[in-house]
């Protein structure tokens, strides 16, 4: 029943991220680039604050999650007498969601306080440009997610 839960916390809390990736990327930048810039990209700082705030959690959730589930299959087959061989799936969604959590804190912490200071000192050029490349991390990580997701679907 616990691996239940956590294997259900561990779907949803991706389906969240990468799915919160793919509204802001083709939806939401698309939709408010009509905007003036300091309409813009108070309305981005805002919406991503958000978002970064839940995902800071779900995304260590999902690495707690998905840890626990390893060391689970691994403890049942020590206890079976039998060895455990980490399954190629496996190893890609752990280290590349490893890589999509450092680049995450990396958007989180340094990006996204880049763009909040521009925004607060109304420096819309710089905060054009955090955004910019903000954009750009969530771009990789996006592919990152749905490449993690497409691997272990068809492995």
């Amino acid at each position: 029943m616990l691996y239940a839960a956590l294997k259900t916390l561990h779907l949803l809390s991706i389906v969240v991220w990468v799915g919160g990736m793919v509204f802001a990327h083709f939806f939401l930048r698309p939709a408010v680039a009509t905007l003036e810039p300091p309409v813009r990209l108070r309305l981005m700082h805002e919406v991503l604050g958000r978002f970064f705030r839940v995902i800071t959690l779900l995304s260590v959730l999902a690495l707690f999650s998905g840890g626990w589930m390893m060391g689970q299959a691994a403890k049942a087959a020590a206890q079976s007498g039998g060895g455990f061989s980490m399954p190629l799936d496996w190893t890609v969604m752990s280290v590349l969601g490893t890589l999509m959590v450092l680049i995450f804190g990396h958007i989180r912490f340094a990006l996204y306080g880049r763009l909040g200071r521009a925004v607060a000192a109304s420096d819309w050029a710089a905060a054009g440009t955090a955004l910019g490349t903000l954009r750009q991390w969530v771009a990789v990580n996006l592919g990152l997610g749905l490449g993690i997701v497409a691997f272990t679907l068809l492995a």
